[in-house]
């Protein structure tokens, strides 16, 4: 069942069309990515979705009973407060039962890290510390729809791993919608990819869906040296290319298959690792896409 659903979202700013006829759904417990290049129009969707701007025109339908959490791209805190106290009034504005505020906002810092900077002034965090609170007080309250603008963007590698550890915990029960730049993460990550252009929704499926319409797949071929990779696509008749100690063969009408590329690595090839099939990345297809507009 879905839990949320969007129908011809568009939002203009005077003669600026930041979202144009935008249409998805959201399926309960599943992680959505939203993915587009600078002012594709992520943070203007999330936005509206977490009902802080009104669209120009279409419909946003939330079928399910309950809060939503949203994580901007860049939380505003107050300088003044402990990192509990801060929590505790989110808790508190997002209908968090007075008898359990406390409670649930020490659970929370300490799932995102942050426990024993409960009693510490937000002013002197740093900018992931901030991150982690914004992204605590999106939580405290325990919604089932949980939207995040950029949630990784301001931690360092450890952190993500962290962050992303805790939000793939949190799709047991949650539904969650995500912006990011980091396409490992959306690699990592996701149900169902959203690629949005100039504000219009310009190609959405599975992880394997999208890969597999945008797939040129290859053979890669990984030798001891520079060298010897040279030499062996010097030495075919195929369109190679090489990549350092590699050689990366497209497969395609004139390409070659991997049966035979592995007879011919058997009988001549020297200082071979390994042979494996590619397809394309993520990054790459966000390449094809943000490029065919």
């Amino acid at each position: 069942m879905s839990i949320l659903e969007i129908s011809n979202l568009t939002k203009r700013y005077g003669e600026e069309l930041a979202v144009k006829d935008l249409s998805f759904s959201l399926e309960q417990r599943t992680s959505t990515a939203l993915i587009g290049p600078n002012g594709a129009g992520k943070t203007t969707t999330l936005s509206i979705l977490a009902g802080l701007l009104k669209q120009t025109s279409g419909s946003v339908q939330l079928n399910y009973e309950s809060g939503i959490g949203f994580l901007p791209q860049h939380p505003q805190l107050f300088p003044w407060l402990t990192a509990l106290e801060f929590l505790e009034m989110a808790a508190r504005l997002s209908g968090v039962r007075a008898k359990d505020v406390r409670r649930q906002s020490i659970k929370t810092l300490e799932m995102v890290g942050l426990g024993s900077a409960a009693n510490k002034k937000t002013g002197a965090f740093s900018g992931g510390m901030k991150q982690r609170l914004g992204l605590a007080q999106a939580i405290v309250h325990q919604p089932k729809l949980l939207l995040l603008d950029e949630p990784v963007s301001a931690l360092d590698p450890a952190g993500r791993r962290e962050i992303m550890d805790l939000l793939k915990s949190l799709q047991h029960d949650t539904t969650i919608l995500y912006s990011t730049h980091i396409l490992n993460d959306a690699e990592e990550m996701t149900d169902q990819l959203l690629f949005l252009q100039h504000g219009r929704l310009v190609e959405q499926g599975s992880l394997a869906e999208v890969k597999e319409r945008y797939a040129e797949p290859s053979i890669r071929i990984r030798f001891q040296d520079a060298n010897c990779a040279s030499r062996f696509a010097e030495g075919n008749r195929w369109h190679a290319i090489t990549k350092g100690a590699s050689v990366v063969l497209p497969i395609d009408e004139n390409g070659p298959q991997m049966k035979e590329v592995l007879s011919v690595l058997a009988s001549s090839a020297e200082g071979i690792i390994g042979v494996e099939r590619q397809k394309a990345t993520l990054e790459e297809i966000f390449l094809k896409v943000a490029g065919a507009e």
